[in-house]
């Protein structure tokens, strides 16, 4: 059985080809358009796919889509309105507008976050605006007023949107003559298919949280032999997505691309200043959660006009964790479950991860490396197929699952932009001396990497001894980050590095997930190691990436350090390089010391000292 899973169209748009249950291909378009969290039909993903599968419109068994069509999204998500408008009936928001009237004292602090100007940890919008924001956070009526307001007009902006992205997928379909092949499947239950299926537990309880998907904003479900059934609906507008976007967009940074700063940011704030206020929004209680006045997003922005970003980021992650745990909490002790497996934007939080795998009878985790919305394209083709013919979980070996290059074509880019290259007979080993001397090492091989993380692939390497890495490699990339590098570990040297790694070793080779440092991680690694002891590691195997594993070992050789530095191959705003032409051109824009590409070696013109 041959099935296109295509993801949604409004965000991240991916494109994947499975057979029989096994992923063959699956790609962002954003790698292809080099848009960022590409939005539209994947022409040029899906007509790749045709070409280098030798694909036809009769070769196609089925095109699988994860939404319903939108006049069923629109009832879907307008009937979700209806329930949560009748426990508002029955809801006091009071709790809310007195924690905005009660606020704690502005504490004088100097932050020292590397690389950021304390006047840039602090918004001012205008005595107006200021005032404005009071008014919607503290009045009872004013404060219900705007998020009635603003959800109702949310939902019917989102109906239309639906609408457009349905005729931009049947007009996109139809170019390929592929649209009688069409079949939909329910959002949520994408996600929860990725997860369970790409997991190596047949017995699991599967958690998906996001921002919006078919009338939902999460679900809990149990996997068993092979079958997923649902036993719990977190109906809309009850968020967590939604209510990580606000304080993104908040704090200044763009929602559905920036909550990783927010994570970062969080490390060198206070929770305990901010967290009861926050925390106000959420009633949590027999295994539901309730969100209140979701839609006033002036209640953040008030918090961000009166406090520094890192307090206001820190209650957020705070409260995140506290609720999505106690959520999960609920359902591992009601279900005797002690695997968990994740999927949903809102588990690309990997501070929140390791929460989840620390809730008392979690003995295992596993969060599906695509995890956003470009993730439902493997979700919805693994469905089509379990509902088929039937399928077991299978643990995902690796994500290589992108376009190559040969050497023909590494050698015309290399050639196009007169750059003079070598072909080293131990191209690994050299790659671990120039580590070991400080050099910034740019690595492009083989299959790229499908979803949000560079994993060796598109990678760009570096010794993991420089705590300021973060600061000066970022600024000349032209990127800021507040989170530090990922390091890069042998699979073998986990515990040396990592504290309670064991049951999140396979999710940990996605990068998907944080730990506490052990001491001599601390010691050797401080790079990769943030301001409160965790790191987010990918563990390499060797059977998963033998090239990027040598060199790994071959460092370790000669340094006694299992670690390296490990971040995207790629300009700031710009997606993780795709074709050789376009890791030629990251590389001579960022000025990097070397970059190996493929079976070669080419220097930089500008050997700066470091």
């Amino acid at each position: 059985m041959r099935v296109i899973g295509i993801s949604p169209l409004d965000q991240d748009s991916t494109v994947c080809l499975v057979e029989d249950g096994d992923i063959i291909a699956a790609i962002g378009e954003e790698r292809f358009s080099r848009e960022k969290q590409h939005e539209g039909f994947p022409y040029l993903t899906l007509q790749y796919l045709f070409e280098h599968y030798s694909l036809t419109p009769e070769s196609i068994d089925r095109v699988v889509y994860s939404f319903f069509d939108a006049s069923k999204e629109r009832d879907l998500m307008f009937r979700a309105k209806y329930l949560y408008d009748e426990q508002a009936k029955c809801t006091d928001f009071g709790k809310v507008f007195s924690a905005f009237r009660n606020l704690p004292p502005v504490p004088k602090k100097i932050y020292n976050i590397l690389g950021v100007a304390e006047s840039k940890l602090r918004i001012r919008k205008g005595w107006g605006k200021e005032v404005f924001y009071k008014v919607a956070s503290q009045v009872d009526f004013v404060g219900r007023k705007i998020h009635e307001k603003n959800l109702t007009d949310g939902l019917k902006g989102a109906a239309a949107d639906h609408q457009y992205w349905q005729e931009e997928l049947l007009k996109g379909l139809d170019k390929f003559n592929i649209q009688n092949k069409l079949i939909r499947y329910e959002h949520h239950m994408c996600h929860a298919a990725n997860a369970y299926y790409t997991s190596s537990f047949d017995d699991a309880l599967i958690v998906t949280l996001d921002g919006y998907g078919s009338g939902l904003a999460g679900s809990i479900s149990v996997g068993h032999n092979g079958q997923i059934e649902r036993i719990h609906a977190l109906y809309y507008p009850a968020s967590l997505g939604e209510f990580y976007e606000r304080v993104t967009s908040s704090l200044g940074f763009r929602p559905g691309r920036h909550e990783g700063k927010i994570v970062g940011l969080a490390a060198y704030g206070d929770p305990k200043l901010l967290s009861d206020t926050v925390r106000s929004f959420f009633d949590v209680s027999e295994g539901d959660v309730y969100y209140k006045l979701p839609r006033n997003r002036f209640f953040s922005r008030y918090l961000a006009s009166c406090y520094a970003k890192p307090e206001v980021a820190a209650a957020y992650q705070e409260v995140l964790e506290q609720v999505i745990c106690e959520y999960v909490s609920y359902y591992v002790r009601q279900t005797g479950l002690a695997n968990v497996v994740l999927s949903g934007g809102v588990v690309a939080n990997v501070k929140a991860n390791q929460r989840i795998f620390e809730i008392p009878g979690v003995k295992k985790i596993f969060v599906h490396p695509g995890m956003g919305d470009g993730g439902c394209s493997v979700g919805a083709a693994l469905l089509h197929v379990a509902n088929r013919i039937g399928l077991h979980p299978s643990p995902i070996k690796d994500v290589y699952l992108g376009p190559e290059y040969t050497d023909k074509e590494i050698e015309q880019a290399l050639r196009d932009e007169g750059l003079s290259f070598e072909k080293p007979l131990n191209l690994e080993k050299r790659i671990a001396e120039l580590l070991t001397s400080g050099k910034i090492v740019a690595h492009f091989n083989g299959r790229m990497e499908y979803g949000p993380r560079a994993l060796g692939n598109r990678t760009i390497m570096y010794h993991a001894k420089d705590p300021d890495v973060n600061l000066w490699l970022n600024t000349q990339l032209g990127r800021t980050e507040f989170m530090p590098f990922a390091p890069a570990t042998l699979y073998e040297e986990r515990e040396r590095c990592y504290k309670n790694i064991q049951g999140a070793e396979h999710t940990a080779q996605f990068m998907t997930i944080t730990f506490d440092c052990t001491d001599f991680m601390l010691e050797h690694c401080p790079a990769a190691v943030h301001v409160d002891g965790t790191a987010r590691p990918q563990l390499v195997a060797q059977e998963a990436n033998p090239r990027f594993y040598n060199i790994i070992k071959e460092y370790h050789k000669l340094t006694g350090n299992p670690s390296i530095i490990n971040t995207s191959f790629n300009m700031h705003e710009e997606p993780i390089v795709c074709t050789p032409k376009d890791a030629v051109r990251a590389f001579v824009l960022g000025n990097l010391h070397y970059l190996a590409i493929g079976n070669y070696l080419v220097a930089g013109s500008k050997m700066f000292t470091i």
